[in-house]
């Protein structure tokens, strides 16, 4: 097992996890923070956090799972720390199907991505975070719980607040 030959000191083991799980993490921390730049930061703090941390890995989780976690955790941090606004710059990775290249459905586009990084900025950090893995990475509710660090009842009233709360803004575009 990778983690445990890391956890022994195994350098090029933990850089295989980290090439094995890098990129998803990066994509969620992008969804969640809307900044490569510090979706970025977050993912580096969270695999060295990871590493000094190894010793204590019991495997009660998948490693996978373990880095989830701390990189899930990350990003709540700095999105708490910035509230109330946070860009989210990234979301032309969620935004609507393409259309065709017409100037009206291009600025129709472009305007819809606005208005849904707007929407989401209203969002508290945590319902953001269970919303983004809910809708985006399709994740589930035990899942979203674990991650988050609550019950799954709670991870489910967050994604609803969550819908709610986008429907609601954008209600124009429905």
């Amino acid at each position: 097992m990778l983690a445990v030959r890391a956890a022994e000191g195994d350098e090029e083991a933990f850089a295989v996890l980290v090439r094995r799980h890098a990129a998803a993490l990066v994509r969620l921390a992008v969804r969640l923070l809307g900044s490569r730049a510090e979706a970025e930061d977050a993912v580096q703090d969270a695999f060295l956090s990871a590493w000094r941390r190894l010793p204590e890995f019991r495997g009660d989780a998948a490693f996978g799972t373990w880095i989830y976690r701390i990189v899930t955790n990350r990003c709540l941090n700095v999105l708490r720390s910035r509230r109330p606004t946070a860009p989210l710059e990234a979301a032309g990775e969620v935004a609507a199907p393409e259309y065709s290249a017409a100037p009206d459905r291009i600025t129709e586009s472009r305007d819809a991505i606005r208005e849904l990084r707007a929407a989401l900025d209203l969002l508290s950090a945590e319902q953001r975070a269970c919303w983004v893995l809910r809708e985006l990475d399709g994740r589930s509710y035990e899942f979203i719980a674990e991650m988050v660090g609550i019950s799954q009842q709670a991870a489910r009233a967050r994604v609803f607040r969550a819908r709610r709360s986008l429907t609601h803004a954008l209600g124009a575009w429905r």
